[in-house]
């Protein structure tokens, strides 16, 4: 049995920061989220997405969840179980 590679999402939460140019220690305290958490979302280094976040992150920043969030498809768009 193989691994099916489904593709991957990708957080655009640094890049958003830099547009807007609002610190890591503005964004929390105005999305009212831990600054170690923050830095996980900006890492893209999270396993389990917490909605709640994501609602903050968008309130905080102004902007709606595809400014936040990207779904990156497989390389190989037809890759399947052999």
């Amino acid at each position: 049995m193989t691994d099916i590679n489904f593709g991957h999402i990708r957080i655009k939460l640094a890049e958003l920061m830099k547009k807007q140019n609002i610190s890591i220690s503005k964004l929390a305290f105005r999305s009212e989220t831990q600054r170690t958490q923050l830095k996980a979302y900006i890492r893209n280094d999270i396993q389990r997405v917490d909605l709640a976040v994501l609602a903050r992150l968008c309130y905080a920043l102004d902007c709606s969840l595809d400014d936040l969030i990207e779904y990156i498809p497989p390389q190989d768009a037809h890759n399947t179980e052999s």
